[in-house]
């Protein structure tokens, strides 16, 4: 049964912030929620979503149930980089002249879309190469490579958002770096309403993916993990995810997310005692279950198989560096010991 808050439209949440699901081509994610925020000048947007083919006649559409029209949108305040969050934003503001906003720590990242020029995920590649896969790698690069790119999609926003109260006309809205997920990732607290537009940061049925980003490696579980400490003892604000039904707490779903990483942990190094010599993390990202299926490796497709070495990695990466593993490098590929 497709879930209800994939339906078309424009959805009330609470007085004066509407909530519109875009489509999205994977059929994992399925949309992305974008949230219109009455103001004192119009409307302003929580994320833009994916610029399609079909994403302005779907969105135009969708706000003209509220008596809106995409030209009513002044600003675009985005939660992350990734493309089903910030590229929409940027066709808006070519049509209609709006402005957008995102975390100053993603100009790195943008920075690197626009030397890559594809959508070859480099960085990602790169830990899966130091996973041990290499054939995994060589075949992710073939397929984003062939994938359509217009470097377009990517222009800068208009403002680097650092952490305080957005200047929204008639909201008291602050932004919060949550880095993890991405390393400019923000969380929007609408203190007014007891709302929190958390991006991918909190998400209320799955784990967000971690490691999926341009630039350099920097323990990004490490930085998630403390990201959602900052939240669990937050018990006003419902979860208005990128993903997913509003609803839910924010400090309990962080406790929830850091309750999976802590079993996470747990699973590896029981894996890496049983094996009982220096792998690679591909393999122990083979011997894992993912999802809340619990799939074997072998049965996600290509991307997933990508994302899954990427969060094995940065598991291992944070128990070497809590000192609970050890790990020796030959010919570019890191090998873990308990």
């Amino acid at each position: 049964m497709t879930p209800q808050w994939l339906e078309p439209g424009c959805h009330p949440v609470v007085d004066g912030v509407h909530r519109i699901p875009l489509e999205l081509p994977q059929d994992g994610l399925r949309a992305v929620n974008v949230y219109v925020l009455e103001t004192n000048s119009g409307i302003a947007l929580i994320d833009g979503g994916w610029h399609r083919p079909n994403t302005y006649a779907e969105f135009a559409a969708a706000l003209a149930r509220i008596g809106r029209r995409p030209d009513d949108i002044h600003d675009i305040v985005v939660t992350h980089i990734h493309r089903d969050h910030y590229t929409f934003a940027v066709e808006l503001r070519r049509r209609h002249g709006c402005r957008i906003h995102m975390g100053l720590a993603e100009a790195p990242g943008l920075d690197e879309i626009a030397r890559i020029n594809s959508n070859v995920p480099e960085s990602s590649l790169d830990q899966v190469r130091r996973a041990g896969a290499p054939g995994l790698a060589e075949t992710v690069h073939r397929l984003t490579v062939e994938e359509p790119f217009d470097v377009g999609d990517w222009e800068k926003p208009d403002s680097w958002l650092s952490p305080g109260m957005l200047d929204l006309p008639g909201r008291e809205i602050e932004a919060v770096h949550t880095p993890g997920h991405t390393k400019g990732h923000m969380v929007f607290h609408d203190h007014d309403n007891h709302l929190s537009f958390t991006g991918d940061h909190i998400l209320p049925t799955i784990t967000p993916s971690i490691g999926f980003e341009l630039g350099d490696w920097e323990l990004p579980l490490a930085k998630f993990l403390a990201s959602l400490e900052l939240m669990t003892s937050d018990t006003e604000h419902v979860i208005a995810p990128a993903h997913g039904a509003v609803g839910g707490l924010v400090g309990e779903r962080a406790q929830a997310l850091l309750h999976h990483h802590a079993r996470r942990f747990d699973e590896i190094l029981e894996i890496l005692s049983d094996i009982g010599e220096p792998v690679p993390g591909n393999l122990v990202a083979q011997t894992l279950r993912w999802t809340r299926r619990e799939r074997p490796f072998a049965g996600l497709d290509t991307f997933n198989q990508l994302i899954a070495v990427c969060e094995t990695m940065a598991h291992l990466d944070v128990l070497v560096a809590q000192g609970q593993l050890t790990v020796e490098t030959a010919d570019g590929v890191d090998r873990f010991t308990h």
